[in-house]
């Protein structure tokens, strides 16, 4: 039986795994500072922040096989409140790290899935993006993702971590009530319209993302887990596949499922911060992570299918 860890697992994707991996006849340990749901039979909870040393005294008491790593402090609220952000998303992230290499037994070294972020890149131009894209961080919340994975590739260079880092792109639809997350629009166009309420949304309708459901998340989490690293790129970094998709072809495939009124419900006010930042991605080519075994959810109705599986009809 593996003892696997997830930080992070009473967050939006934290939450879904864990609940993925419940029945998985495992070992399982999550931390978070607080969690909304007793525990199922064989998990145990662990509250607190994944860097205080102590609760990784208790959670690695016996030492961990695969971690998901997960938690973080998300990107704008990272960028008004620096100094937190550096103590969670690089320095906590990088102890947690060094704990993981230290409990190295002979030949067995952790399997550690890290979830960082497209944030990397930056701002992107009209010209499509491969695997190989210089990153160029706008944002503290990118570099402290790059910090980490150029970290977790050097561990693993040395023998000491099997690290497997994905940068993810957007993943909806989350809960309307979670702040932080510039991109939250992506979601709440989802979930607003899909419910029957009016939503104005602060992109175009011409607006490009790179869009994933939650279920899609969580499958691409799992093969990084169990996926052979033998031929690993050196940065053990993989950018995931992504739908690259129009807010105009998202809405329509909402209106295809929840009927045409929902296109009477949505207003753009678009914000040129926000639009520059996650509302002009360019095409997305991913060869050697489709090779590796990653996916995308292979259309935009079946997006918004994943992403709202128990969403309210509009009326």
């Amino acid at each position: 039986m593996s003892h696997i860890v997830v930080t992070g697992a009473n967050g939006f994707v934290g939450g879904a795994l864990a609940r993925r991996l419940q029945d998985s006849g495992h070992r399982l340990t999550l931390i978070d500072r607080d969690f909304d749901a007793a525990p199922a039979p064989g998990a145990r909870q662990l509250r607190g922040s994944f860097g205080d040393p102590a609760l990784l005294d208790a959670a690695l008491d016996t030492p961990a096989d695969t971690v998901f790593h997960l938690a973080s402090m998300p990107g704008s609220l990272a960028e008004r409140e620096y100094a937190a952000g550096y103590q969670v998303n690089l320095l906590a992230t990088l102890a947690l790290a060094q704990r993981l290499a230290a409990h190295k037994d002979g030949a067995r070294r952790t399997r550690l899935v890290f979830a960082s972020s497209v944030a990397v890149y930056g701002p992107l131009d009209a010209d499509a993006v491969h695997e190989h894209q210089p990153p160029q961080p706008a944002i503290s919340y990118g570099a402290h993702k790059l910090m980490t994975e150029i970290a977790l590739a050097d561990l693993s260079r040395r023998g000491l971590l099997d690290a497997v880092s994905l940068r993810l792109p957007g993943i909806v639809a989350r809960p309307a009530s979670e702040s932080g997350h510039g991109s939250a629009f992506m979601s709440l166009v989802m979930r607003r319209l899909a419910a029957g309420e009016a939503y104005v949304c602060p992109v175009s309708a011409a607006a490009t993302a790179w869009w994933m459901s939650l279920p899609c998340c969580v499958d691409n989490l799992l093969h990084a887990a169990a996926m052979d690293t033998a031929g690993a790129p050196p940065s053990r970094t993989w950018q995931l596949p992504v739908l690259h998709l129009s807010m105009e072809q998202v809405l329509a495939a909402l209106a295809a499922r929840y009927g045409d009124a929902c296109r009477d419900l949505i207003r753009h006010q678009p914000d040129a911060a926000i639009e520059a930042l996650f509302g002009r991605y360019p095409a997305l080519h991913t060869p050697a992570a489709l090779a590796a075994g990653f996916r995308h959810d292979g259309s935009a109705a079946e997006l918004v299918r994943r992403a709202l599986a128990e969403a309210v009809i509009c009326s």
